[in-house]
């Protein structure tokens, strides 16, 4: 099994808190761009992170 370095492993921090945080201002408030942000973030650090292991193998 490969060895990641610990930013690899913050990327995951990234994405739940972005997918929490997308899923709250969903459904708890009407902040339509802020979600949007939001989910875009966990997106693009999802990608992010699945490169990055691609790559390393």
């Amino acid at each position: 099994m490969a060895e990641y370095p610990t930013l690899w492993y913050c990327l995951w921090v990234v994405i739940s808190v972005c997918g929490v945080t997308t899923w709250y201002l969903r459904n708890f408030t009407n902040r339509v761009e802020l979600t949007k942000f939001s989910a875009f973030i966990g997106v693009i650090a999802m990608l992010t992170m699945l490169f990055w292991t691609l790559i390393d193998f």
